[in-house]
């Protein structure tokens, strides 16, 4: 599909996931999706940030939801692969077997990626963030923010990423991520 999303940030994924909730292209069963790990280096292929080569992410948002088929379609912002994709194909290409083996056999778990699923209603109504994860040292801005104002007052992107934090929901494991989103129904 050519036609981008309204809010369509580099770098800036979980505030276009937030927007891209509420986009009629969506529809009303959808996931954000957010891929991390423990370590905070998920390798994802295909990203405009490097195309062409594996990008080593803090953490990555997306949205996953049902076409009218039935279809579960995966919106990635930042994929160079186009949106929406099939959630196999997306899959496939996004996370191969072996690309962390590839990249750094000794290190292949520390860039595994691990999902949490959280319903849109959900992610729109608790997301927030005052956009600190994306200024340097001296107060500056790591990328250029969005045109758009910050999103509510809480920062509630630290607890999206923790570990530890059950509130949203649990991390999943690439497997167990697709048993769950199979088992949502359109």
């Amino acid at each position: 599909m050519s036609d981008r999303a309204t809010h369509d940030a580099p770098y800036w994924c979980e505030e276009n996931a937030w927007h891209l909730c509420v986009d009629p292209r969506i529809g009303a069963k959808a996931h954000v999706v957010i891929i991390s790990n423990p370590t905070r280096t998920v390798t994802l292929l295909h990203q405009r940030a490097a195309p062409g080569v594996p990008v080593i992410w803090d953490y990555h948002v997306i949205v996953v939801a049902h076409d009218r088929t039935g279809a579960v379609q995966v919106w990635d912002l930042d994929s160079t692969l186009g949106f929406p994709l099939p959630l196999a194909a997306y899959v496939s290409q996004t996370f191969p077997s072996g690309v962390a083996k590839r990249l750094a056999p000794r290190f292949a778990p520390r860039f595994a990626p691990r999902f949490r699923m959280i319903a849109a209603a959900d992610y729109r109504a608790r997301f927030g963030s005052d956009r600190r994860h994306m200024r340097d040292g001296r107060g500056g801005w790591q990328q250029p923010p969005p045109p758009w104002p910050q999103i509510g007052s809480e920062h509630a992107l630290d607890a999206l990423l923790d570990f530890d934090d059950v509130d949203f929901g649990p991390w999943l494991d690439l497997d167990g991520w697709l048993r769950r989103q199979s088992s949502v129904a359109p």
